[in-house]
């Protein structure tokens, strides 16, 4: 026999209103949740992307990749509960789902069956780069708005970002010259 389900029914608003966790940035938080949705739906694609290569990587570089992207590959999903858990701490909303994620996503999905590992890693590489400039541009708006502890979580973010470019672009430095040339395009924009 199926319970009916008695509890009270909360619209939008409602659910807005009963988990705003009271915070001195309430009347900022919509600004700060709109830079850093985004990015937590960034770094929630580049979890999958990464662990996606991680899975598919092949070639006699093959341990050493596999071993550096799960490496990264947990280092992002660790950055996403950091990240939605902040935005609650001052009040905000965050992602719901996959399509929640989906829709707010900028990094590109790959779901090319074979990608060279050496396209993989470049392809990471500048996808932290698009990541770091998105960083700095929330750590701006943190700042305007006074939020000092989303901006100080920021830099470690970010820090972490460039470790993750740093690592990416010396893996993929005995590729060929022509790859050479997307390391230049990554470097300048």
């Amino acid at each position: 026999m199926k319970t009916g389900d008695y509890s009270p029914r909360l619209l939008d608003e409602d659910f807005a209103t009963a988990l705003r966790t009271p915070s001195d940035l309430a009347e900022k938080v919509d600004q700060i949740q709109r830079a850093m949705n985004p990015i937590l739906a960034d770094v929630f694609a580049m979890y999958l992307k990464t662990k996606n290569f991680h899975w598919h990587m092949s070639g006699p570089h093959f341990r050493d990749y596999h071993l550096l992207l799960d490496e990264q590959s947990s280092q992002l999903l660790a950055m996403t509960d950091q990240i939605a858990e902040r935005l609650r701490k001052i009040g905000a909303s965050t992602l719901h789902s996959v399509g929640h994620v989906s829709r707010l996503q900028r990094v590109e999905d790959n779901d090319a069956q074979y990608v060279e590992p050496s396209d993989m890693l470049v392809e990471l590489m500048n996808d932290n780069v698009s990541l770091a400039a998105r960083l700095r541009d929330a750590h701006d708006v943190c700042d305007q708005y006074r939020d000092v502890a989303t901006a100080s979580l920021i830099e470690v973010w970010l820090d972490e970002t460039e470790n993750r470019i740093w690592f990416l672009f010396e893996a993929t430095r005995d590729s060929t010259v022509s790859r050479g040339a997307r390391h230049s395009k990554a470097a300048n924009g």
